[in-house]
């Protein structure tokens, strides 16, 4: 049950935690910024943490025949279910030790799933979750594509990507005439029960990103976190750079980092004050951008303005 939270007295990390609860054993690719933010918010929970992961990237990766990275306890659940999920466990470990069949400790309920298991077919599930009065954390992990079969586009892909339902040409400009979902904003201000929303980047510091996590499990009650996961795979550059593309999307205000705590939104970042560079940088180091012309960076650079 939620309590009654003094925010500038929750502590904060400064020094990530050394215990591993999400090691080897995985099958990401090379490069992977998602499963930067599984092991992130793992270390950040500790072991009195049980995950349950939508369909997707993170489950096929994490659940390789006889293998599994994850420490803690783990259960897949389906596509459109993450919320629904993570309020069956939350649920249940309310009633086990309100019958005392387990002690009463916190115990963290950290539901995952990507773009489209948590801003298209699950979202449903999610608004329902943050109704609710259970401790339990969202975390959709953004890579702007289901790369999982093999990079269609979604509702939170960035305008203008090139994907396998998005090609260059006349029919990929129609397709993609519209902006990202803002999916944490609008389950911010559509969900008054839901005491903390944030957005983070694990490569933007990692430290920012498992703050928001401790913060998030600490606050209690229904929270969300979205993540922005560079992806080397979806979208086309050397798995080298996913950290410098993390930084890059941050800095030119594509995806800005805030929280929104009881409905007031507090920049952890904010690109306009330190420095905002132009999207350009961001866009053109990346394969799936490399068909833009200049009408549509200075479009994107538009949106991000506004």
């Amino acid at each position: 049950m939620a309590t009654e939270i003094q925010y500038d007295k929750i502590k904060t990390i400064r020094q990530a935690p050394l215990e591993e609860m999400y090691t080897s054993g995985h099958r990401t690719c090379q490069g992977c910024e998602s499963a930067l933010v599984m092991r992130d918010f793992a270390k950040a929970a500790g072991p009195r943490t049980v995950a349950t992961g939508s369909t997707g990237c993170m489950y096929v990766a994490n659940t390789s025949y006889m293998t599994t990275p994850w420490i803690i306890p783990w259960m897949h659940t389906q596509l459109g279910a993450g919320g629904s999920s993570a309020v069956g466990m939350a649920a249940g470990l309310r009633a086990l030790m309100r019958k005392g069949k387990i002690k009463q400790e916190k115990i963290n309920v950290i539901s995952f799933c990507g773009d489209i298991g948590g801003g298209d077919m699950g979202l449903s599930g999610i608004s329902g979750a943050l109704q609710t009065d259970l401790d339990l954390l969202i975390i959709l992990y953004d890579n702007e594509s289901a790369a999982n079969t093999d990079i269609q586009a979604t509702g939170l892909t960035t305008y203008g990507a090139h994907t396998t339902f998005t090609p260059p040409g006349k029919v990929h400009r129609i397709m993609q005439k519209r902006w990202k979902k803002n999916v944490a904003g609008m389950l911010a201000v559509g969900h008054p029960t839901c005491r903390y929303v944030a957005t983070a980047c694990a490569t933007f510091p990692a430290l920012d990103y498992m703050n928001k996590v401790r913060k998030a499990l600490e606050i209690g009650g229904p929270t969300f976190i979205h993540t922005f996961d560079p992806c080397p795979k979806g979208w086309d550059y050397h798995p080298r750079y996913s950290h410098e593309l993390g930084e890059l999307g941050v800095k030119c205000g594509i995806f800005p980092l805030y929280e929104v705590i009881e409905g007031e939104v507090v920049y952890t970042y904010d690109c306009r004050k330190k420095g905002r560079i132009p999207v350009r940088e961001y866009l053109m180091k990346q394969g799936r951008f490399a068909h833009l012309v200049d009408e549509d960076i200075a479009y994107i650079q538009k949106m991000v303005d506004e």
